[in-house]
């Protein structure tokens, strides 16, 4: 009856849960604006707020499977996530 969620599936979720809802007020707000200008501050301040929400997630997916791969796949993982910040800077 009751479905029992890992601790750090259920926190990643709720984070993204939580991005869509901002995501979906944001959306609204522009309608209700009704200006250009006010969309675009309002989607200025969602692309501040998309990569915290990205990088919340991974850190807490990493968290989660420290324990279950190898130190040579996390190191992978992490050059991973470095060369996404490298993208976005450049």
């Amino acid at each position: 009856m009751f479905q029992v969620f890992e601790k750090i599936v259920l926190g990643m979720a709720m984070i993204r849960i939580l991005s869509g809802v901002c995501e979906v007020s944001a959306a609204f707000l522009m309608l209700r604006f009704n200006s250009v200008e006010k969309a675009l501050l309002i989607n200025s301040t969602l692309s501040i707020i998309g990569p915290f929400i990205f990088f919340s997630t991974m850190s807490l997916g990493l968290v989660g499977i420290t324990a279950k791969i190898s130190t040579a796949k996390l190191l992978w993982i992490v050059a991973g996530l470095g060369l996404i910040i490298y993208g976005i800077r450049k």
